[in-house]
Protein backbone atom coordinates (compact mmCIF):
# COMPACT_ATOMS: atom_id res chain seq x y z
CA UNK A 1 0.00 0.00 0.00
CA UNK A 2 0.89 3.30 -0.55
CA UNK A 3 1.31 6.44 1.64
CA UNK A 4 1.24 9.91 1.02
CA UNK A 5 4.62 11.56 1.15
CA UNK A 6 3.73 14.24 4.00
CA UNK A 7 1.95 10.80 5.82
CA UNK A 8 5.25 8.96 5.99
CA UNK A 9 7.53 12.04 6.68
CA UNK A 10 5.12 12.86 9.93
CA UNK A 11 5.38 9.15 10.87
CA UNK A 12 9.05 8.79 10.52
CA UNK A 13 9.37 12.35 12.27
CA UNK A 14 7.84 10.62 15.22
CA UNK A 15 10.61 7.53 15.22
CA UNK A 16 13.48 9.77 14.47
CA UNK A 17 15.26 12.53 16.62
CA UNK A 18 14.26 14.79 18.70
CA UNK A 19 11.22 12.53 19.66
CA UNK A 20 13.02 9.24 19.23
CA UNK A 21 9.54 6.82 19.88
CA UNK A 22 8.95 3.58 19.54
CA UNK A 23 8.54 1.81 16.00
CA UNK A 24 5.71 -0.14 17.78
CA UNK A 25 4.43 2.86 19.66
CA UNK A 26 3.97 4.90 16.28
CA UNK A 27 2.79 2.29 14.05
CA UNK A 28 -0.11 1.23 16.50
CA UNK A 29 -0.84 5.02 17.13
CA UNK A 30 -1.30 5.97 12.97
CA UNK A 31 -2.32 2.19 12.23
CA UNK A 32 0.23 0.69 10.17
CA UNK A 33 2.48 -1.98 10.15
CA UNK A 34 5.47 -1.73 11.99
CA UNK A 35 7.63 -3.30 9.53
CA UNK A 36 6.39 -0.46 6.93
CA UNK A 37 7.87 2.19 9.52
CA UNK A 38 10.83 0.04 10.15
CA UNK A 39 11.53 -0.45 6.22
CA UNK A 40 11.17 3.74 5.60
CA UNK A 41 14.09 4.22 8.23
CA UNK A 42 15.98 1.22 6.08
CA UNK A 43 15.51 3.56 2.85
CA UNK A 44 16.18 6.54 4.95
CA UNK A 45 19.35 5.23 6.20
CA UNK A 46 20.65 4.11 2.69
CA UNK A 47 19.77 7.08 1.59
CA UNK A 48 17.57 6.44 -0.81
CA UNK A 49 14.77 8.40 0.86
CA UNK A 50 14.69 11.93 2.08
CA UNK A 51 12.13 13.24 4.77
CA UNK A 52 11.36 17.36 2.94
CA UNK A 53 11.09 19.81 5.70
CA UNK A 54 8.03 21.48 4.69
CA UNK A 55 6.33 18.51 3.54
CA UNK A 56 3.81 17.37 7.27
CA UNK A 57 0.51 15.80 6.63
CA UNK A 58 -1.00 15.31 10.25
CA UNK A 59 -1.50 11.53 11.32
CA UNK A 60 -5.42 10.84 11.88
CA UNK A 61 -5.67 11.55 15.28
CA UNK A 62 -3.92 15.43 14.97
CA UNK A 63 -7.16 16.52 12.84
CA UNK A 64 -9.15 18.19 14.28
CA UNK A 65 -13.02 17.36 14.00
CA UNK A 66 -14.16 19.61 10.78
CA UNK A 67 -10.98 18.70 8.90
CA UNK A 68 -12.50 14.70 9.60
CA UNK A 69 -15.57 15.53 8.86
CA UNK A 70 -14.91 17.30 5.74
CA UNK A 71 -12.74 13.76 4.80
CA UNK A 72 -15.70 11.62 5.74
CA UNK A 73 -18.03 13.26 3.38
CA UNK A 74 -15.65 13.44 0.86
CA UNK A 75 -15.11 9.52 1.02
CA UNK A 76 -18.77 8.96 0.67
CA UNK A 77 -18.68 10.57 -2.88
CA UNK A 78 -15.78 8.10 -3.57
CA UNK A 79 -16.61 5.26 -5.46
CA UNK A 80 -15.38 1.44 -3.64
CA UNK A 81 -12.99 1.18 -6.54
CA UNK A 82 -11.42 4.20 -6.21
CA UNK A 83 -12.08 4.29 -2.52
CA UNK A 84 -8.13 2.93 -1.81
CA UNK A 85 -6.11 5.12 -3.54
CA UNK A 86 -8.48 8.00 -2.30
CA UNK A 87 -7.46 6.44 1.46
CA UNK A 88 -3.60 6.06 0.46
CA UNK A 89 -3.35 10.05 -1.35
CA UNK A 90 -5.20 11.25 2.76
CA UNK A 91 -2.48 8.79 4.78
CA UNK A 92 -5.59 7.12 6.03
CA UNK A 93 -7.14 3.50 6.50
CA UNK A 94 -10.45 2.52 6.16
CA UNK A 95 -10.72 1.90 9.91
CA UNK A 96 -10.19 5.83 10.49
CA UNK A 97 -12.61 6.29 8.93
CA UNK A 98 -15.39 4.25 10.28
CA UNK A 99 -13.65 5.86 14.00
CA UNK A 100 -14.01 8.97 12.78
CA UNK A 101 -17.81 8.78 12.33
CA UNK A 102 -18.02 7.11 15.89
CA UNK A 103 -16.43 9.66 16.90
CA UNK A 104 -18.31 12.37 15.30
CA UNK A 105 -21.61 10.91 16.09
CA UNK A 106 -20.33 10.44 19.88
CA UNK A 107 -20.16 14.46 19.42
CA UNK A 108 -22.69 15.46 18.14
CA UNK A 109 -24.64 12.43 20.82
CA UNK A 110 -22.94 14.51 23.44
CA UNK A 111 -24.11 18.09 21.90
CA UNK A 112 -28.05 17.15 21.88
CA UNK A 113 -27.55 16.24 25.38
CA UNK A 114 -26.17 19.35 26.52
CA UNK A 115 -28.51 21.08 24.75
CA UNK A 116 -31.72 19.37 26.33
CA UNK A 117 -29.80 20.24 29.55
CA UNK A 118 -29.44 23.91 28.71
CA UNK A 119 -33.22 23.70 27.43
CA UNK A 120 -34.88 22.22 30.48
CA UNK A 121 -32.94 24.69 32.51
CA UNK A 122 -33.88 27.55 30.52
CA UNK A 123 -37.12 25.67 30.87
CA UNK A 124 -37.01 25.87 34.92
CA UNK A 125 -36.27 29.79 35.03
CA UNK A 126 -38.46 30.99 32.48
CA UNK A 127 -41.31 29.21 35.08
CA UNK A 128 -39.74 30.33 37.99
CA UNK A 129 -39.87 33.98 36.25
CA UNK A 130 -43.47 33.76 35.63
CA UNK A 131 -44.28 32.84 39.48
CA UNK A 132 -42.58 35.77 40.14
CA UNK A 133 -44.41 38.38 38.03
CA UNK A 134 -47.56 36.96 38.82
CA UNK A 135 -47.08 37.24 42.27
CA UNK A 136 -45.68 40.71 41.78
CA UNK A 137 -48.85 41.28 39.59
CA UNK A 138 -50.59 40.46 42.58
CA UNK A 139 -48.98 42.46 44.51
CA UNK A 140 -49.27 45.62 42.27
CA UNK A 141 -53.40 45.42 42.30
CA UNK A 142 -53.23 44.89 46.22
CA UNK A 143 -51.76 48.26 46.43
CA UNK A 144 -53.56 49.46 43.63
CA UNK A 145 -56.69 48.29 45.53
CA UNK A 146 -55.75 49.89 49.18
CA UNK A 147 -55.12 53.03 46.73
CA UNK A 148 -58.09 53.51 45.23
CA UNK A 149 -60.00 52.79 48.87
CA UNK A 150 -57.69 55.19 50.38
CA UNK A 151 -58.79 57.68 48.27
CA UNK A 152 -63.17 56.93 47.81
CA UNK A 153 -62.56 56.79 52.07
CA UNK A 154 -60.92 60.59 51.65
CA UNK A 155 -63.68 61.52 49.09
CA UNK A 156 -66.24 60.20 51.79
CA UNK A 157 -64.74 61.89 54.71
CA UNK A 158 -64.45 64.98 52.39
CA UNK A 159 -67.57 65.34 51.38
CA UNK A 160 -68.85 64.11 55.02
CA UNK A 161 -67.12 67.14 56.18
CA UNK A 162 -68.55 69.71 53.59
CA UNK A 163 -72.05 68.93 54.90
CA UNK A 164 -71.23 69.74 58.27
Amino acid sequence: MKYSVGFRNSVLRKVLPPENRSVYQVAKEVGISAITIQSWLSRLKDGTMIIEAGDFEPTPGQRGAEEKLKLLLESKSVTDANLGDWLRRHGLHSEHLSLWEQELGDILKDKQQQLRKENAELKKQIKQLQREITKKDKAMAEALAIITLKKKVAAIYANMDEEE
